[in-house]
């Protein structure tokens, strides 16, 4: 496994749609910080992020629907990423990319006001209490969210995890952000597009275990 592993790392070096800062850029701004969709994807479209993007489904699926975005799946786990950055280039996506970084560093790499939307899709509910910090719909990541969105943006969180989802409904409440739309059970809500036509690799999982699949939409206070 850790052969393979370090076979993927050696291979995403050379892909051109993936992107591994050396560690010196953690403590400064990272020179396309700004300029993302001008100087990576060659274009001025709108530029949306996939948090913990893992395999990058949404990112590559979302690009393929999407010409008129950009797409930047964002982890730290490279070898996952390996596969979306490997799909997105044997079929030639060009608006779908990818960053391998830690996601306390983002506004490292983005300005105010580039980011057009963001996804977190089945992120780590990090259930221990003294971790809530550590969670993706924290205050404490939205406060670093707001320095990068766009006052339009949008926020989209899938999860299996009631409680998780729970508690991001508390901190958008407690916090004054606005809620678009939730619900507990996706797949009985009617909905039918992106949300379920793209599925990631744990929710295909959890789906065939019978799992509901939590999803909701919200803007932060601006």
């Amino acid at each position: 496994m850790a052969k393979h592993k370090l076979q993927r790392f050696a291979e995403t070096a050379t892909f051109s749609n993936f992107i591994q800062p050396p560690p010196y850029h953690y403590s400064e701004d990272y020179p396309l910080k700004g300029k993302w969709s001008k100087e990576f994807f060659k274009n001025d479209h709108p530029l949306i992020l996939e948090l913990g993007c893992g395999k990058g489904e949404y990112t590559v699926g979302l690009a393929r629907i999407h010409p008129e975005n950009n797409y930047l799946g964002m982890d730290i786990k490279g070898a996952r990423m390996w596969r979306g950055a490997k799909t997105a280039l044997d079929e030639n996506i060009s608006n779908a990319g990818f960053l391998r970084t830690h996601i306390g560093q983002i506004e490292q790499f983005f300005e105010k006001d580039e980011i057009s939307g963001i996804w977190i899709t089945f992120p780590d509910p990090q259930p221990q209490k003294p971790r809530t910090n550590k969670r993706l719909t924290s205050q404490r990541f939205l406060k670093r969210y707001e320095k990068i969105l766009n006052p339009d943006a949008l926020i989209h969180l899938k999860t299996d995890n009631a409680a998780f989802f729970d508690y991001t409904l508390e901190v958008i409440s407690e916090n004054g952000h606005k809620r678009h739309f939730h619900t507990h059970d996706l797949y009985d809500s009617g909905l039918e597009n992106e949300l379920t036509q793209i599925q990631t690799h744990y929710e295909s999982m959890f789906l065939a275990e019978g799992k509901k699949i939590c999803y909701l939409n919200f803007s932060l206070k601006q």
